[in-house]
This record gives C-alpha cells, structure tokens and sequence, in this order.
C-alpha cells in the first residue's frame, strides 16, 4: 500500500491509492534532471555523480545514453524536440541536436565562466531560462572543485537573439525552476548554501512580463524537511516538489495538500506517460514512479 499523507480533502482524488510506487531502477549515485519525450516514450535522467545521462523506456528498462556527460544536471525539451542539459563541469548550457552533435548554447556571461549551470525550462517564446548555482563546482562529486567568477544568478537566454541576461540575482542559491500553465508565474527554488540548506528552504514565486522581465519574487511556499529542489506543475497549477520526505504537493495558494512518502529524499520529478499522469520521481539512488489522478501541464 502506498504511503500518502492527505493534509487537505482536494488531495485525496489526485492520488491512486490501487497504483503503487513502482521502482524503475536503483543502484545510482545522485539522479536528477528528469525530462519526458513522448514521442520517444522515454524519460532522460542525469546521474551526477556517475558523470552519465540514463534512458528508461517501459520495455528496455534502463540504458546509458551518454556518458561522459560533462556532469548533466537539469534537462528540458525545445519547442523543435531537441534535448536541452546543464553542465556542472563544463559550466555551460548545451542542445543536443536532431543529428546528435552537441551545441554550447551559453558559457560566460559578460566575459566571465558560468558557474555550474543546475536546473532548465524552456518558454514557449523559445527562449531558455536556468539557474546557476556554484553547487556543481563546490566539490568533486559533482563536477570538480573550481573557483566560481560570478554570483548565484537566475538567467534568461532570449530564443532569437542568443543574448544572455540576468533575471534575478538576489539569491544565494537558485535551484530548480518552472512556470505556471499560463506562464505568467515563474517558481524558482532558492536551496541557499549548500552546506547548510536548512539555511534556505523556500520556493519563491515571480511575476513574468510579456517581455520577460520578473517582479516580485516573494516566498511562496517553506519546504520541511529538506528543501525544494526540483518540481513541476499539473495542469491545474498545483506544484509538485522534491522535499526530504517524498514529493510534497503544493496548490497555487501556497497550501500542503498532501504528501507521497517514498522513504528517501528526493531532488526532483517529472511528469510523462501516458496522458502525462504518470510522475517520475528521482529519489536519491532510486528512480521510482507513480500514476496521479492529474496531468502535468503543457504550456502554451
């Protein structure tokens, strides 16, 4: 029997109590980065520490798909069906294109190296937004030590132009990030030092002008325990955050309506399957899964 924990009535009927937590694949360092290519029907996954992007399909299980991967963190899919990935080691965002070559997309910003680019989303006006913690650069699990040049920042790459601009940088540790349905909310994790993230644990939440320029940013939601890492939204806005319970789920009001534990800490989810009800969840040394009553959104 699964482990839920309904804090409020609404959460109730976005869970499965006869679907089960399905472990997809364990034996990894650290997963994250979830991202769902439907047409392929597979997830990517990156496993840091293993310097590795995996593959998992329904009916070939797990499979290595590229490795070195320059320490991939966060990935997100285009608008052309392109794979989008974070380097930690290479401090750098990259696309990998339909005919498998690699683009780097963005490495320096105002002639200095980017720290270690973390998690990704893509706008449906094409342009690439990231967050760019030094979490990546801070040790040798990750990516290697290296001496950060710029400031923890949240960064936008403008999808006809190329050009790089800071969004915000009033954070000391932007982590995972996603827009509401409608874009017109962007929710970014701030995870604070990395050494002492009880230190920061909220999720923050901006408003997005057309022309991409973000106002306030005020905490939306406190995670506990552990903190926020990565998260998605369903289709009715609702938020669905790694903590260090399980996935927490957070409606557009900011309430906990409900909990899945899964007995590890988990850094990130994604929502894919069939009719994007099935959550994907990057559960430390676990890849797991479970059916949802929702749909993640697809966004205009």
């Amino acid at each position: 029997m699964n482990s839920f924990e309904i804090r409020l009535d609404p959460f109730r009927a976005m869970v499965l109590t006869n679907a089960p937590i399905e472990v997809l694949g364990e034996g990894f360092r650290w997963l994250e980065g979830p991202v769902w290519f439907a047409d392929h029907d597979c997830l990517y996954v990156s496993d840091i520490p293993n310097d590795r992007v995996l593959r998992w399909t329904q009916d070939g299980g797990v499979s290595v798909f590229r490795r070195p991967s320059g320490f991939a963190n966060g990935h997100a899919r285009d608008r052309e069906g392109r794979l989008i990935g974070c380097s930690h080691q290479n401090r750098c965002i990259t696309r990998l294109e339909l005919d498998g070559t690699l683009t780097v997309l963005a490495s320096h910003y105002r002639g200095k190296r980017l720290n270690s680019p973390n998690d990704i989303v893509c706008k449906s006006d094409g342009s690439i937004w990231f967050s760019d913690p030094p979490y990546g650069i801070n040790t040798d699990y990750e990516g290697g030590k290296q001496a950060s040049e710029l400031p923890p920042s949240l960064y936008r790459l403008d999808g006809v132009t190329g050009a790089l601009s800071v969004v915000a940088d009033d954070f000391n540790g932007p982590n995972g990030l996603a827009f509401s349905p409608d874009e017109r909310l962007l929710y970014v994790a701030e995870t604070g030092h990395q050494f002492d993230p009880a230190a920061s644990q909220y999720i923050r939440r901006f408003n997005v002008s057309a022309d991409g320029r973000l106002s306030g940013g005020d905490r939306f939601y406190k995670v506990h325990p552990g903190f926020a890492d990565g998260f998605r939204l369903d289709e009715d806005g609702n938020i669905w955050s790694s903590a260090g319970d399980g996935v927490h789920c957070i409606s557009p009001q900011g309430e906990l309506l409900g909990k899945i534990l899964t007995g590890r800490v988990v850094s990130n989810v994604a929502f894919g399957g069939r009719n994007r009800s099935r959550l994907f969840i990057c559960a430390s040394q676990q890849l797991l899964a479970i059916y949802t009553n929702v749909r993640g959104c697809i966004r205009p």
